[in-house]
């Protein structure tokens, strides 16, 4: 969907966050560099630099969800560094900020602009997610965005879209969700 063609007569405009606000390779791929440093460090082996390029093809042609074990297999780790990939996912520092793509930052200018509410409303370990959003440059496009997780709200037994209909004051066809890039 091109962003000019999102409707503006909504309330409030929710947003996924991975491949719609930002790439999420761009995200997969530091934490790919960090872990090799650590895999480097760890084990006193020069292999970041490889383990990070092998990382990142596996990414490109198997998948987010092949990459640690392929990695693990073709480097021959000397111990089990799931728990330590893990952390670095939910808990790394980036050396780079996420970049929003250029129509989601035009899209939230021209949503402020019009007194629209922004929110994000994403999928997947809350505590990760979280800490993709604080590695975003939001070039001050974050003023009053809120937050949902909606691994959390199910949770807690809540329907989202009615829950944040409530929570804004407005009516659940008030709200738009945006699952997909916008071109």
């Amino acid at each position: 969907m091109n962003w000019k063609d999102i409707p503006m007569d909504k309330k409030v405009y929710l947003f996924e966050l991975d491949d719609v606000l930002y790439p999420k390779h761009d995200y997969l791929l530091q934490i790919y560099y960090l872990f090799g440093q650590f895999v480097e460090f760890s084990e006193a082996r020069e292999i970041s630099k490889s383990l990070t390029a092998f990382m990142k093809e596996k990414l490109f042609s198997e998948g987010e969800a092949a990459v640690f074990e392929a990695a693990k297999k073709e480097f021959k780790f000397e111990q089990d560094y799931s728990e330590n990939y893990e952390r670095l996912q939910v808990n790394g520092h980036l050396p780079l900020k996420l970049l929003l793509f250029n129509e989601i930052k035009l899209l939230f200018a021209a949503l402020l602009e019009q007194g629209k509410t922004i929110a994000v409303l994403t999928k997947g370990n809350p505590a990760l997610q979280l800490n993709k959003l604080k590695h975003i440059d939001w070039q001050g496009l974050e003023k009053g965005v809120k937050v949902y997780f909606i691994d959390e709200l199910v949770f807690r037994n809540i329907d989202p879209i009615p829950y944040i209909a409530s929570e804004n004051g407005c009516l659940p066809e008030e709200i738009i969700f945006i699952e997909e890039k916008l071109t």
